[in-house]
């Protein structure tokens, strides 16, 4: 496909997941507003962070007063695992230029990785590939920055019955779900899911990250093991 094509494939893939991403930067926008959290710096940390769970950690330790350090090495530990996706798309995009890698880092998020990489493994023009990611990418940046606009407004207004923060879960599960086609992958699930549930205690939501590290190192063992296997 041409770059054209590659950068529409990209937010046509991307446009069903905002269902769940629109109402998930509403509620980020409310809450910061309720917390007293600058018109500014709460509109700033979207298109500066631009993490939906970062920010909503974030934003109470800004209002807190919390030490810049501690702020910093608890957003890095939540963002943690965007490098394990920038190692997987890493061997599609090496041939890009220092530019498109830069500006493909700052869009990467779940939602983008996941349409990326089952668009990479599947088909397109290897030379024109990252545009299907830049346009995931800055779909779902530019319905990030305008539900979060709307939350902080009259977000607040919102009666907490409607229970929008499922928006998140249910986002992820759309996403996970039809990617589970392998035995080794469906495995990898279920112990990221057990593993979350095990280490949910652990200080900076570091439970995540060690429940992810682990599910994908017994994935890819498993993998491994049958491709050798197939061999």
């Amino acid at each position: 496909m041409t770059s054209r094509q590659e950068f529409f494939a990209g937010i046509r893939a991307e446009l069903p997941l905002m269902v769940g991403v629109a109402p998930f930067g509403f509620i980020y926008g409310a809450l910061a507003a309720q917390l007293g959290l600058p018109i500014s710096i709460a509109q700033a940390m979207s298109a500066v962070i631009f993490g939906g769970s970062s920010q909503f950690i974030a934003a109470p330790l800004i209002v807190a007063g919390t030490p810049a350090l501690v702020l910093i090495l608890t957003v890095f530990a939540v963002n943690l695992r965007h490098a394990l996706y920038s190692a997987s798309l890493a061997p599609y995009l090496e041939k890009l230029s220092v530019g498109w890698k830069m500006l493909l880092a700052y869009l990467l998020t779940d939602e983008a990785y996941a349409m990326a990489i089952a668009h990479f493994q599947a088909a397109g023009e290897p030379k024109e590939r990252h545009w299907f990611l830049f346009g995931a990418g800055l779909t779902l940046w530019s319905f990030w920055q305008a539900s979060t606009a709307v939350g902080i407004f009259v977000g607040a207004q919102v009666p907490s019955e409607w229970s929008l923060d499922f928006a998140l879960p249910l986002t992820f599960i759309a996403i996970v779900v039809p990617m589970l086609k392998t035995r080794a992958y469906m495995i990898c699930a279920f112990v990221a899911a057990i593993g979350g549930v095990i280490a949910f205690g652990l200080p900076y939501k570091l439970g995540y990250i060690v429940a992810a590290i682990v599910a994908i190192a017994i994935g890819f063992a498993l993998e491994t093991r049958a491709e050798v296997g197939r061999g």
